[in-house]
């Protein structure tokens, strides 16, 4: 067999593999959310951002995300590199540079899967498989002989994703002084309440939560009797979760879907008949409140 047809058929091979296993890329978006959730350990201590890590966790991050992936996908341990995908050799390198992926001398010969995510206000993430040789490598490594993708590398880049969303951290999407308002206040449920307050409308994760929180179970900070449901039911203000009756009334609504272990809160008013924008909640018609509408109790949303 011809070796450039076995290497295409190789890259070809390991990409339908995955893209088998996550076709629109939302469970490697969700690992890379994850992993990121993780090294910050908001729960703990309170940060959500990269620039609030030691440098000893930004390196760590690499070989976080090769172990989540490798659990989510539950790919082979490689022999000599860190997978086997379709029964090939494969090498995990993750980024937190685009395209400064440092790439050993062991997977000369051999596929690279190349990983990159920035968690911003416009989050993204890509994910490419590309084959190393010594033309695709830039000549000036480190001491261990490690380099990076040099311009022909780069091009040579299958992109699985390129340029992905990336699950949201909402305390990066709202203004940096509204945050910093929120986790000044000195109680966990005042943080998780104000939250809700303020980012109406955009998907919270539950890592925010706990961040907000700082509490193991987190969930008691949102629940009714006790939680901010309760007191934000008083000013109209629903917090949906990621189940099944509670999608439908985002649906309905026409607000953001929460996914798993997710939530979306929204202040409404009663709806005078059903149509576009209008929800059932509790035996009653319901729509997104505007600015002036007055301030009614909310509906309580359907046991869960």
């Amino acid at each position: 067999m011809n070796p450039s047809t076995l290497i295409d058929s190789e890259l070809q091979a390991v990409a339908a593999e995955i893209l088998k296993f996550d076709p629109n890329g939302f469970r490697t978006a969700q690992v890379l959310r994850d992993t990121l959730d993780q090294l910050y350990d908001g729960q703990r201590t309170g940060r959500y951002k990269w620039d609030q890590l030691y440098k000893t966790e930004k390196t760590h991050c690499g070989t976080l995300v090769e172990i989540n992936l490798q659990r989510e996908f539950e790919f082979k341990d490689g022999t000599n590199l860190d997978y086997q995908i379709a029964g090939v050799e494969v090498d995990c390198k993750y980024s937190q540079r685009l395209n400064n992926w440092m790439i050993p001398p062991e997977a000369i010969g051999h596929l690279c899967l190349v990983v990159w995510a920035e968690d911003s206000k416009n989050p993204t993430w890509c994910m490419g498989l590309v084959r190393v040789t010594p033309a695709c490598l830039n000549t000036n490594g480190n001491r261990d002989g490690k380099t990076t993708l040099n311009e022909a590398g780069r091009n040579s880049i299958t992109w699985l994703f390129k340029d992905a969303p990336l699950p949201p951290n909402v305390l990066l999407q709202l203004d940096h002084g509204v945050v910093e308002k929120i986790m000044a206040l000195k109680s966990g449920q005042k943080r998780v309440n104000e939250l809700f307050r303020v980012a109406m409308g955009m998907i919270v994760g539950r890592a925010v939560v706990a961040t907000a929180g700082e509490q193991a179970d987190y969930m008691r900070r949102i629940r009714y009797n006790g939680g901010a449901r309760t007191p934000l039911g008083k000013e109209g203000i629903i917090i949906l979760g990621q189940y099944k009756d509670h999608v439908a009334i985002a649906r309905a609504l026409g607000v953001a879907t929460p996914g798993a272990g997710e939530f979306v809160s929204v202040r409404v008013v009663e709806a005078v008949s059903p149509g576009t924008g209008v929800a059932e909640i509790g035996g009653s018609l319901w729509r997104v409140a505007q600015v002036s509408d007055p301030v009614v109790t909310a509906p309580k949303l359907p046991k869960i």
